[in-house]
Order: C-alpha cells, then sequence, then structure tokens
C-alpha cells in the first residue's frame, strides 16, 4: 500500500503534463474564435480548423421543454421532428395545393376534437365517423410530400450526422458537410426556420406518442423516471417530461406548434457555430445574406416560475415486475452558481467508472449492487437542478441494503476530506473528459454554442479548467453538507408489485 501510494502521484505527473499542454493549446483556440452578431439579433460562432475539408455546424435553439406551459407539454420535442419536414420549397410537389389540404386535415381533426373534449359524453360512433375523415384528410395532404427530401438532398451533397435532440434547456440541430457545402448549409438550415412547414404534423404527432409508450409507458425505468421528477418538483416546468404528457399530445394542433415557433425560434434565440475547413469573413458574409433574412421577434417572456425550498423527504414507488432500482436526487442549484463545478467533481469521487466510491464499495466490496453511479445534473442546468444516485440490487440483496449503503458514502464525503492522491485524480479526469469534448469538430462547434446560449460569451468554455483547478477537499465537504441533506432528498423505487 506504501509503495502504491508513492507511485500514484508519480503517474499522474506524468498524465498531467500532456493533459496541460494541450489544455494550454485549447485556450489559445479562443483567441481565433470569431463572433459575428447579425442586426437580427441571431449570433455566429466560427473557428477555422484546416486540417481537412469538412465543416462541422451546429444550430442551437435556446428553447426546450422549461419553455412550455401546462397543456402543451411535449411541443418543444415535436417541434424539432417538424423541423426535418422541409420548407415551402423542399419537400412538396406543389405548396399551395398542399396548404389547402393541410387546412382540411385541420379541420376535420378539429372536429373530432370538439366531440373527443366531450369526454364521456362523446358519442363513440361520432367520434369513429370523425376520426376516419380526418385520416381521409391526412392521407390526402401526403399525396404532395416528398418525404426526407431534406436528409436526401444532404445526404447526395456528402452530409453525415444529420440529427438533432431536445432537452429541457436548448434544442440542438447538427450534421456535417464537405467544406465546399458551406453555402448550401446556410440557404438550407436557414430556410427551415425562416419557412418552415409543418407538414405531415399529425403523422409525426402520432410517432413522438409511440416513443414516449415505447421509452416511458412500457419501460419501467422511464415510468419511474417520470414518477420521480414529478415528485422531485411541484412548480417548475423541469418536473414535466421532454417527451410531453400523453393527455396533452392527443389535442395538440399545428396551430399551436406554429405559435410555440413563432415565440421561441426568433433569431435572438439562436446560436450558429460553425468549425472546420472554412473562411471567417466568407461565413460573415453568406450568413448576412440567409441568416439575414429572417426577420427579429419578439421579446419572449422568461420562465417565471421558481422552484421552493423542499421541505422534507418525498419517496414514491412504482410496483413493476422489473429489476429493482433505486433512484435518490437532492436538489442542486444551476450552472451559474459557484459550488456548479465542485458538484460536477463530487460526481467523479463518488459515482462515476469503477474508480467510484460508491462502485467499490457496492459492486467490488458489498456485492450488493449490479450497477451504481451518480449524475451532477439531471437537465442541462439553466434552473436549480438535481443531483442523482442510482443502484441495481444484486440478487438476493434489496433496495433498503443499496440505499443505506449509498448513505453511508454520502456521509463519508461529509465528514473525511478526500485524500490528496482522489483529487488529483478527479481533477486529471474532469480535464481529460472536458479537452476530449473539444477534440472533434462537432464536439467544439456544440460546446461553443453552449457556452455562447447559456452564457452570452463563448468565451466561458475556455474558463472550465480553472474552475475544475480552483477545487479543494474542503470544498467538497462544504458542498455535501449544503445540499446533501434528507429534507432536500426525494427516494424513487421500482419494487415488485404486491401480492
Amino acid at each position: 500500500m506504501k509503495r502504491t501510494g508513492t507511485f500514484l502521484p508519480f503517474v499522474f505527473i506524468f498524465i498531467m503534463i500532456p493533459c496541460l499542454l494541450l489544455s494550454q493549446g485549447y485556450l489559445n483556440l479562443e483567441k481565433h474564435v470569431v463572433k459575428h452578431t447579425l442586426p437580427n439579433g441571431l449570433r455566429v460562432l466560427i473557428l477555422e480548423r484546416h486540417e481537412a475539408p469538412v465543416v462541422s455546424f451546429i444550430t442551437w435553439a435556446d428553447v426546450g421543454a422549461a419553455n412550455e406551459v401546462t397543456g402543451i407539454t411535449g411541443i418543444a420535442h415535436l417541434f424539432e421532428h417538424m423541423a426535418f419536414k422541409g420548407t415551402e420549397t423542399i419537400g412538396t410537389t406543389d405548396i399551395e395545393k398542399e396548404r389547402k389540404a393541410m387546412a382540411r386535415e385541420d379541420e376535420t381533426f378539429e372536429a373530432w376534437l370538439t366531440e373527443y373534449r366531450k369526454g364521456v359524453m362523446a358519442d363513440s360512433a361520432t367520434l369513429h365517423q370523425l376520426k376516419a375523415a380526418h385520416q381521409e384528410a391526412v392521407d390526402a395532404a401526403r399525396e404532395y410530400v416528398v418525404s426526407n427530401e431534406l436528409g436526401e438532398v444532404i445526404e447526395i451533397e456528402g452530409g453525415r450526422g444529420l440529427n438533432a435532440g431536445t432537452g429541457y434547456d436548448a434544442t440542438v440541430y447538427f450534421y456535417n458537410l464537405p467544406s465546399n457545402k458551406v453555402e448550401l448549409w446556410m440557404s438550407l438550415e436557414s430556410d427551415r426556420f425562416l419557412n418552415p412547414v409543418l407538414r405531415e404534423f399529425f403523422t409525426e404527432k402520432e410517432v413522438v406518442m409511440e416513443e414516449r409508450r415505447m421509452r416511458t409507458e412500457s419501460n419501467p425505468t422511464g415510468k419511474l423516471i417520470e414518477e420521480f421528477i414529478a415528485a422531485a418538483y411541484k412548480a417548475h416546468p423541469y418536473g414535466h417530461p421532454v417527451v410531453g404528457h400523453m393527455s396533452d399530445l392527443v389535442p395538440l394542433r399545428r396551430q399551436e406548434a406554429d405559435n410555440f415557433f413563432q415565440t421561441h425560434y426568433t433569431p435572438q434565440n439562436l446560436v450558429v457555430a460553425i468549425v472546420g475547413d472554412v473562411n471567417a469573413k466568407n461565413v460573415i458574409d453568406l450568413a448576412e445574406t440567409y441568416w439575414g433574412r429572417i426577420p427579429r421577434g419578439p421579446e419572449r417572456e422568461p420562465v417565471k416560475t421558481v422552484e421552493p425550498p423542499q421541505l422534507g423527504e418525498k419517496r414514491i414507488e412504482v410496483e413493476d415486475h422489473a429489476q429493482p432500482l433505486i433512484l435518490i436526487g437532492y436538489h442542486r442549484p444551476d450552472v451559474y452558481h459557484k459550488d456548479s463545478a465542485v458538484l460536477d467533481a463530487i460526481t467523479d469521487v463518488v459515482g462515476q467508472g469503477r474508480t467510484s466510491r460508491l462502485y467499490k464499495s457496492l459492486v467490488k466490496e458489498k456485492k450488493i449492487a449490479l450497477a451504481t453511479g451518480a449524475i451532477s445534473g439531471w437537465t442541462m442546468g439553466k434552473y436549480p437542478g438535481l443531483f442523482l444516485f442510482y443502484a441495481f440490487p444484486a440478487q438476493g440483496h434489496t433496495l433498503e441494503e443499496c440505499e443505506a449503503a449509498m448513505y453511508e458514502e454520502i456521509e463519508r464525503l461529509k465528514n473525511e476530506p478526500i485524500s490528496e492522491e482522489e483529487l488529483i485524480a478527479l481533477k486529471t479526469r474532469a480535464k481529460v473528459n472536458f479537452l476530449e469534448g473539444l477534440d472533434s469538430n462537432q464536439g467544439l462547434a456544440m460546446q461553443l454554442a453552449w457556452a455562447e446560449s447559456f452564457f452570452d460569451d463563448y468565451r466561458a468554455l475556455f474558463h472550465e479548467v480553472e474552475k475544475i483547478e480552483a477545487i479543494t477537499a474542503e470544498d467538497i465537504q462544504k458542498v455535501m453538507k449544503v445540499y446533501f441533506r434528507g429534507k432536500n432528498r426525494t427516494v424513487g423505487m421500482i419494487v415488485p408489485p404486491e401480492a
């Protein structure tokens, strides 16, 4: 043990030397990022990297499930799907005829919805007839649709990785193209936010509803997570699922999705990040031409609801024949808070990888869990979130055993400072993980867009290492005592059904 303890610092020195050199190299990148703000408020970030003739493009929309209100949950995610359906010129054979057919879709859906909202008083035969009429309208509108034309154009021109994702705080669109296709990207990407056509709306809504059935309603872990988050939040929209509640998805109208777009997808709420084999001046000229066409939108209302302090521990159970699972969550501050970096460090020490305290204690030594870990932020973190612990009990062991063992490790961190070796190790891993996230064009573009959107300054990205380096063992103890308290805790379990 003494030999190991003497050897470890030298191991970390050899790891840290290239890490620090790499860190310094990435800090120099800050000087080469070009930021340009268009008159309509849209921000463009450009970083030239000429190692290969490819470019990564990120469109970061500062809008997510947290911007929804009661009754339209899931609409941010649904609009993400809609953004791939094309424009007035892409995805249609005749836009004028298609618009008339879409109006007929909306008209027949409204008739069905009026009867549907009568609840138990609705006439089943009438509902069936109205549903059939609506389906006829959907089928008729589909005759004018060129399915996935946007994706096919991008693929034909050498594009790769076309995708998007919606979270609580953002919706992000991304793909890569050869460097001689920058103007093509400018044209296609700006057009789908200038002239979006919400075609195949009702068909795609069914896809989202099936996604919810598969990932939540038919998935024990998904069910537990949804119930757990709902229990942890009594007021803030973080308590609603990103995919939305089924009772909200069913009656959603196309006009509601369009209203959401008009409110939140304004140029002021968009950040474009471009990293790769480009010329910054050329990119700015093209951005002025294409993205500059989008008119500046109205200033939207901020998220006003603040989650009140929790007054005592909350516990929930989901009965299912699946593998038992326990979640333990503590309310934590947002990413702007001074304790945010320390909470990330705590995640590394207690719950990430085979060297973490939870894994060594519950899985390797006590053998009471199959897997265990921690997540420092359940959401992206614009607003106060949750710090989560989880464990899957091993056969012959209980959720209660795992819960007690996790509390032991939490109390250890409160009462005993971590060792110097652990502190060096967590800082090394944090730096390496941070730098690896910047290694690819797409990873770097994503991080730049995140920093610009969250902090209104992409340069905040390059100060993450400083925050990591400043953490002390005393900081970890202090933060543990502030947030990891019983009254600030929510516990959720998958338990076997009662006999």
